[in-house]
């Protein structure tokens, strides 16, 4: 891996003071201080799976900055191959090497979604264990080979720029953080679903300070590796971070509520366990009921959201749903990062 770029992996890659510039700087951009620094600048996109607000939030970002953003169609037929000294007489079509290589010539950047537990029609996807997904070994094989900036746009283990963009939200909405009560709570979902949100939006509470408090069922618990890194994260910022297995206890006097559902680690390849467990677990929705328990908390939610399944339509649709807000600023946050990034110092 060439270690003299810099790429945009996890916030974890990044101090305090750089995350809270981000935020600034982004929060300032939506006040209407945008210049078009990205003139002549290009970003290539890669998604190997699903995307609608990822997709239109960075195409819309490089257009607002002056430069260009380039969806490349990389599913389907057109495949990669990742293992060094490859014999490729099988099926793949281009080694990764070379598609970085090529792809670092033509743009400024690439940002990439290459998550694993990526479920459509299906109950579940067939995966392999987490031991191996938590190689991220798609996106890391192009941080290895790519000459330019890296962007994680959702891998397995991280979703940095929904971890920014929800990091913003907060700031905006409540100004002062530091202290404050950020609950994350697992939520019933029929398919089992990346982690990769929650361990960001977690990052990224604990990065502003607050008190972050993690709700999930027994079995749910989130990886100890990176949970030792929340944990470094919340200390830094001033916060703390705790678990429980309780909705409704960890709501209690919270000012944010974020709701996120993930596959359980040791049942990861094993769909079928999963989903009996699983689906005796439909009671953990967010209700009118359980937000009457926190101190007036903002509602988030990353959308995509399984409306009345993950969390009620009275919710969703109240004065304290910040979930458009939520979706808007990861565009202003992506902003902020590509002028870093590409775009060099943006002159304030």
């Amino acid at each position: 891996m060439n270690n003299s770029i810099k790429h945009f992996y996890s916030t974890t890659d990044y101090s305090l003071k750089e995350i809270n510039d981000f935020i600034e700087l982004a929060l300032k951009m939506k006040n209407g201080e945008v210049k078009k620094i990205l003139n002549g600048k290009s970003l290539g996109m890669l998604f190997f799976n699903p995307s609608l607000r990822t997709r239109v939030s960075f195409t819309v970002a490089m257009y607002k900055l002056g430069g260009i953003a380039i969806d490349l169609p990389v599913t389907g037929s057109y495949t990669f191959e990742y293992e060094k000294n490859a014999v490729m007489d099988k099926g793949t079509i281009e080694h990764v090497k070379d598609a970085a290589g090529v792809l670092s010539r033509y743009c400024d950047a690439l940002a990439i979604r290459a998550s694993e537990l990526i479920t459509s029609s299906s109950d579940s996807v067939d995966v392999p264990s987490w031991e191996t997904l938590k190689k991220d070994k798609v996106i890391k094989s192009f941080m290895e080979y790519a000459k330019i900036p890296i962007i994680n746009m959702e891998s397995n283990v991280y979703h940095p720029c929904q971890g920014l963009g929800d990091a913003m939200t907060i700031k905006e909405k409540l100004g002062k953080t530091k202290g404050k009560k950020y609950v994350l709570t697992w939520a019933y979902h029929p398919k089992a679903l990346p982690m990769a949100t929650a361990n960001s939006e977690i990052l990224s509470a604990c990065d502003l300070g607050m008190n972050v408090v993690v709700a999930h069922p027994q079995g749910w618990e989130l990886d100890p590796q990176i949970i030792q890194s929340m944990s470094q994260r919340a200390k830094q910022g001033g916060g703390s971070l705790s678990f429980s297995n309780s909705m409704e206890e960890a709501f209690k006097d919270s000012n944010v509520v974020c709701a996120k559902s993930w596959g359980a680690l040791k049942y990861y390849g094993n769909w079928a366990v999963e989903k009996k467990l699983r689906d005796q677990l439909k009671h953990w929705i967010v209700t009118k009921e359980k937000m009457l328990l926190t101190d007036n908390a903002l509602f988030m939610h990353c959308l995509p959201v399984r409306r009345n399944v993950k969390v009620t339509d009275e919710v969703l649709d109240s004065k304290n749903s910040v979930i458009l807000d939520q979706a808007e600023n990861r565009m202003w946050a992506q902003m902020a990062l590509l002028s870093n990034l590409i775009g060099g110092q943006y002159e304030k």
